[in-house]
């Protein structure tokens, strides 16, 4: 029964993180209510490499696709790109990016993934922020990985509105509207 359960828990193992590719050793560990070391070997064993190595390689298959950004311009690692459709990156924020005496994130920071990502989604040769309208609704902390999504929600007379959440695990932390003027 032991090996049963174990091929069950490998093949749910491999069809979440299809679904979530974003979710850390310790999540998974905490999902399936196992040891972490447990999930490491799982992974092993279905030949899927670790949190760092997974959110890398989704990235540089994502960087060909841009094209009003180079690669090292994009604040965050993108690791979802439909052009003038939808987009997601993933930051961890880092001790540099954070005010010294309360470890919380500065601003500009989450502002910069969010714009970024806004920017790279449009479908154009260049594009720059026209109108930004943002919500911080939440601080983020040193070592919190931030996962920001973008949505095209309209083009119209050579803007693009772009709607940008930003989530630290499942709780909403920042909200931006763009409006991204472009040339095609």
């Amino acid at each position: 029964m032991r090996h049963v359960n174990r091929q069950m828990r490998l093949n749910e193992l491999q069809d979440t993180l299809e679904r979530e590719p974003f979710l850390t050793d310790e999540e998974l560990s905490s999902r399936f209510q196992v040891s972490v070391q447990t999930i490491r070997l799982d992974r092993m064993a279905l030949g899927i490499p670790e949190h760092r190595a997974r959110l890398r390689a989704l990235a540089e298959m994502q960087q060909s696709e841009l094209r009003t950004l180079e690669p090292e311009e994009v604040f965050g690692d993108i690791v979802n790109l439909e052009l003038g459709s939808s987009a997601i990156s993933v930051w961890r924020a880092e001790k540099k990016h954070a005010f010294a005496r309360s470890g919380i994130v500065r601003g500009h920071y989450i502002f910069a993934q969010a714009n970024s990502l806004a920017v790279a989604i449009v479908n154009a040769k260049q594009a720059l922020t026209a109108k930004a309208t943002v919500r911080f609704a939440k601080s983020a902390n040193v070592g919190e990985v931030l996962i920001s999504k973008a949505t095209v929600t309209g083009t119209r007379m050579g803007y693009t509105r772009v709607i940008v959440e930003t989530k630290i695990d499942s709780e909403i932390i920042f909200i931006g509207d763009f409006l991204i003027t472009s040339e095609a």
